[in-house]
């Protein structure tokens, strides 16, 4: 059974903050993302993408509670939880993507990101608007359409 994500959804005016990622693993046999594309191996080339913060829910804790403290330990960011705009997939997992409100704090890369953080596993910080999503490669696509029309919305 895949573990739950919960995701947080923050957004300043017209932007919504994003992790951008650059991952390279050791060779095919090893990535996902040379499998889900069918890449030919045997090396990875390296992929580049971005998610909104967010990542596993824990055994016990409910999906709301696991989209805060995601934010707060990615990011350092912390707020409150307005509603729950979506469900649906990230890859083979389950997925709840929470708008958040009252959001404080500087956006510092923090956590398993920060210590996490090298050339071929990177992670960075970034506000992005509609135009940016096919560009940053947001993932999953699927979301894109929907974040468009809440960010076009406000």
């Amino acid at each position: 059974m895949p573990i739950p994500r919960a995701v947080a959804v923050v957004l300043d005016g017209p932007r919504v903050l994003v992790i951008k990622r650059f991952r390279r693993d050791p060779g095919f046999a090893s990535c996902n993302l040379c499998r889900e594309a069918a890449a030919p191996g045997p090396l990875c080339p390296g992929h580049r993408y971005a998610v909104l913060p967010g990542g596993h829910v824990e055994e016990g804790e409910s999906a709301e509670t696991a989209a805060l403290r995601e934010l707060t330990e990615e990011t350092t960011l912390t707020g409150r939880i307005e509603r729950l705009l979506w469900t649906g997939r990230h890859g083979a997992r389950p997925a709840s993507y929470f708008l958040m409100t009252g959001v404080t704090g500087t956006s510092v890369l923090a956590g398993e990101e920060a210590v996490e953080h090298r050339p071929d596993n990177s992670f960075e910080l970034a506000w992005a608007t509609t135009a940016d999503f096919e560009r940053l490669n947001l993932v999953p696509s699927e979301l894109r359409g929907p974040l468009a029309a809440l960010l076009d919305a406000r």
